[in-house]
């Protein structure tokens, strides 16, 4: 859905701010990073979600990968989120990693749907990796769920940060009871700037409990796009977003209470435009609140 929007948007915007070149404004400026409460390891802002973009492990799907997966390292990004669910995206992300050998380059975060040893084994085969960086637990709906067995498996080494997950808004008191009561190293939740209800529920609780934040969805499931199509980043927010992906992403990463966005892409084009907006210029608090009130006034 998310390239489809950016597709269209494209086209009605031809010849205008989308079009130009990606890091004009950003050329030389520092990368943006957010340490990880839990440790204090720096991570870039701006990674890669996988959901729906790498559905299929044949040679295409793996050359498009490769070239995203590229694009990110070559822009010094280094997250990318997967799940055991997402059809075959880690067997792709797997095969890319050993195929480029950009493994030690990759934060790697993927997703298990229960606390189950033979899933966890499953996604470490398919990614082809002894250890990930993070494992989350998906779509946290019991308010009583223990991690314990997850942190049974980081204390053996097999992940260095354990987390939750949930883009479901009804899943939002489960999130926080066991955000609360687990302590999570990370807490992956929907959040975009037409949907802040994680900021005013999650993110102060995750600041609370000193746990990372991941943003996903961070275009709406391309609502964004749709909504802007034909209209130009206004003047005012060119200072630091020289595209609407920039726009919407800078947003998320303006609130320091936000480790990174991970945006799902099978475009290159697309991600080299999403890693603009790890570089250069945030909107403050006051230019966040036009920034919302424009998006709402839409």
């Amino acid at each position: 859905m998310i390239r489809i929007g950016r597709r269209d948007l494209a086209a009605l915007a031809a010849g205008a701010l989308l079009a130009r070149p990606v890091f004009a404004q950003i050329k030389g400026a520092a990368l943006i990073t957010r340490a990880i409460p839990s440790t204090g390891e720096p991570l870039p802002v701006v990674g890669l979600g996988t959901y729906g973009v790498f559905d299929v492990d044949d040679e295409a799907t793996r050359d498009t990968a490769a070239k995203v997966i590229r694009t990110l390292v070559a822009a010094e990004g280094r997250l990318v989120d997967t799940a055991s669910v997402y059809a075959d995206s880690e067997s792709v992300l797997g095969n890319v990693m050993a195929a480029t050998g950009l493994r030690d380059k990759i934060f790697v975060a993927t997703k298990v749907e229960e606390p189950d040893q033979d899933e966890m084994e499953r996604s470490l085969h398919r990614l082809r990796t002894a250890k990930l960086d993070l494992l989350q637990l998906h779509n946290v709906s019991d308010p009583d769920q223990s991690l314990s067995k997850f942190r049974e498996w980081k204390a053996k080494g097999l992940c260095r940060y354990i987390g939750i997950t949930s883009t479901f808004h009804g899943s939002f008191p489960a999130v926080e009871a066991v955000l609360a009561r687990e302590k999570p190293d990370f807490v992956q939740i929907d959040y975009s700037i037409d949907d802040r209800e994680a900021e005013r529920r999650i993110l102060p609780l995750a600041a609370e409990v000193k746990a990372a934040v991941l943003t996903a969805l961070p275009f709406g499931r391309a609502r964004l796009f749709r909504a802007v199509a034909g209209k130009p980043v206004p003047e005012w927010a060119q200072g630091f977003a020289e595209s609407w992906a920039q726009f919407f992403l800078k947003y998320l990463i303006g609130d320091e209470r936000v480790t990174a966005v991970i945006p799902g892409t099978n475009n290159a084009a697309h991600m080299a435009d999403n890693l603009g907006a790890q570089r250069g210029l945030l909107p403050d608090t006051e230019q966040r609140k036009r920034m919302a009130a424009f998006i709402d006034s839409l």
